[in-house]
């Protein structure tokens, strides 16, 4: 199951409808837009060279920096295509429907692209900082030969999974026990090894998992994902990048509740002290629904008036997660090519 799920990533695709942006088509028609898919552990960037010859004979002379934009909203390259879609569209939208420009790069927002060359710089620096969390180094990727290196970026740009396979153990990342394996091997008949006490009792800090959330903040009311409004700012998207303690106790199971909650404690827990604008306290009463809808947090601000807050999606590898899920499978299974875990999370965001 473990290596199907993988699979299934690995293969998972975006259908993209890319359009050529009003300002640039210098030929009568308009060219139609170009129809790719897209991987999700990939990168805008590298689609360029499938969808710069189709456009070619419509643009005028001369060109920047190539970027995308969805509904006028600046895409960051260095996101995976699947965490840009699974953030950005809350209800999914199938072809998803972006425009891509060859001038007027928007560097106030977006840093810098060279192409792949800086796409792989970034898979690269981010496979370091996954080290340096997991290891407390990250010699093992300074190590890897230079050959090594280029046909592990080579695998991850074809999305060749065997070849990934071959060359990521070199880097020495560990993995995690999976808690629906330790379950079974624990209702298994007892074998007749003796097991000692401290293997099993107490809390055991296994791992710190690499974790990139991003939290998107919706203000105004809405019911269905359908009904939320289009993003405009990324102002609106909060971005973390830590460590989970993945924490394992006796009889317990740590689940991707757990992670979030160390994450994003305002949303959990029974009460908590936050500190709100303009130096005011505020106390934080958070409680779960029994019948498992998405978790509340009501804010008091110093006046004592009530806000909420509330979880109302997460997301990964385009999976609306259950919470109660075995936070080891999730990593096992869902994170990206380079060690980190993604989470979209959607967020009602109190009222002020």
């Amino acid at each position: 199951m473990a290596n199907e799920a993988v699979k299934f990533v690995w293969e998972g695709a975006i259908p993209l409808q890319i359009h050529l942006h009003e300002s640039e088509v210098a030929s009568h028609p308009a060219p139609p837009p170009a129809l790719v898919l897209a991987p999700r552990i990939g990168y805008l960037p590298l689609l360029v060279p499938l969808i710069k010859p189709y456009f070619k004979d419509s643009l005028p002379p001369g060109e920047d920096s190539i970027w995308f934009d969805y509904n006028g909203f600046p895409l960051k390259w260095y996101i995976p295509t699947g965490v840009l879609f699974d953030l950005l569209c809350a209800e999914p939208e199938r072809p998803w429907n972006l425009t891509i420009h060859f001038r007027g790069y928007p560097s106030n927002i977006l840093i810098a692209c060279e192409g792949e060359d800086s796409v792989k710089w970034n898979f690269v620096n981010s496979l370091k900082e996954a080290a340096y969390i997991i290891n407390g180094n990250c010699k093992n990727v300074m190590n890897m030969s230079q050959s090594d290196q280029e046909d592990l970026w080579t695998s991850v740009m074809n999305g060749d999974l065997d070849a990934y396979t071959r060359l990521s153990p070199k880097l020495k990342m560990g993995t995690i026990e999976d808690e629906f394996s330790r379950k079974t091997s624990m209702s298994s008949p007892p074998s007749q090894q003796v097991v000692p006490e401290m293997d099993v009792v107490g809390p055991v800090k296994t791992a710190r998992i690499p974790v990139r959330l991003y939290v998107r903040s919706i203000t105004q009311d809405f019911e269905n994902l359908e009904d939320v409004p289009e993003i405009d700012t990324w102002d609106d998207i909060s971005y973390l990048n830590r460590p989970v303690e993945f924490l394992r106790e006796e009889g317990k199971c740590f689940t991707l509740r757990n992670a979030i909650e160390s994450l994003l404690p305002e949303f959990f827990g029974d009460r908590a002290q936050t500190s709100g604008e303009e130096g005011e306290e505020r106390t934080v009463d958070k409680s779960e629904e029994a019948d498992g809808s998405p978790q509340t947090g009501e804010i008091k601000l110093a006046d004592g008036s009530p806000q909420t807050g509330e979880i109302k999606l997460v997301r990964i590898q385009g999976i609306e997660m259950k919470l109660e899920i075995p936070f080891s499978w999730v990593v096992n299974n869902l994170m990206n090519p380079e060690f980190y875990l993604h989470i979209s999370v959607l967020v009602k965001a109190p009222q002020r």
